[in-house]
């Protein structure tokens, strides 16, 4: 079982223990269908069906069966095509009903808080924090944290699979997920820091496992990641209608 985070000796406790809030009120409705892996119906209250943008691009195992009670966003744009984006839903969790949020683009912000706050000691201490670095062969490394000559690459993978109490990824293969542990292996290796956030937006689960069943050659690159000093780093967060709010570290059982 995982411990709670605690902030940093010497600092403030952080906003980041508060809920991160949505910046308007979520749309309540059911899950009609989820599609063309972008797409996805949602009936609401008064029965309209509309499309909502779905940014999770993996399979969703487990998080889109049908009639499940969602939670939408309104986008701010009134020009953008999809007035939606499918944020939340509900499933029948290890332990009861529980929210997963499958929003991935949300992640990156979640963890960058998190480090920000100082919630995160082995990310801990940096100087400046900055996201969507080009680093590598032909990639963008999520976070790069610096401090004086030292830095930090942070991959987030956004995890809501879930095998009982056991939080899983990839929920699909991930050939692209595999060539980032190499390359955080490499960035070790080049005498810098690195690190793989997988931060679990749902609260029901207990410890955390690559989904071998699903792409062995990912659980293989993450050991040998691990195996190179690579910091594996599972982070659990509480999702709802009020927000969503990182609550403690899982094990990783690898």
């Amino acid at each position: 079982m995982g411990a709670p985070l605690a902030p940093v000796p010497g600092r403030p406790r952080p906003a980041f223990f508060r809920p991160m809030r949505w910046p308007e009120p979520l749309i309540e409705g059911t899950l009609v269908r989820r599609y063309q892996r972008f797409l996805a119906d949602v009936r609401l209250g008064n029965g309209e069906v509309v499309t909502a943008h779905c940014v999770n691009t993996g399979s969703m195992l487990g998080c889109r069966p049908e009639g499940a009670p969602v939670l939408i966003s309104r986008a701010g744009n009134p020009g953008r095509k999809l007035q939606y984006t499918w944020e939340l839903v509900r499933v029948d969790g290890a332990t009861g009903p529980t929210w997963v949020g499958v929003n991935t683009g949300r992640a990156n912000a979640i963890v960058a808080e998190a480090i920000e706050g100082g919630a995160i000691p082995e990310l801990m201490p940096f100087g400046t924090l900055r996201r969507e670095v080009k680093y590598g062969a032909s990639s963008r490394i999520d976070i790069l944290l610096e401090s004086g000559g030292q830095k930090t690459y942070v991959e987030v993978k956004n995890t809501t699979l879930a095998d009982g109490a056991t939080a899983r990824f990839p929920d699909s293969v991930s050939v692209r997920g595999a060539k980032h542990m190499r390359e955080l292996a490499a960035m070790v290796e080049q005498g810098h820091r690195a690190a793989v956030v997988f931060l679990v937006q749902r609260g029901d689960s207990e410890c955390f496992a690559p989904a071998d069943h699903i792409d062995p050659a990912y659980g293989a690159a993450l050991r040998e990641a691990a195996a190179a000093g690579v910091l594996v780093l599972p982070c659990q967060a509480q999702c709802g209608p009020e927000g969503v709010v990182v609550t403690r570290r899982l094990e990783a059982r690898l």
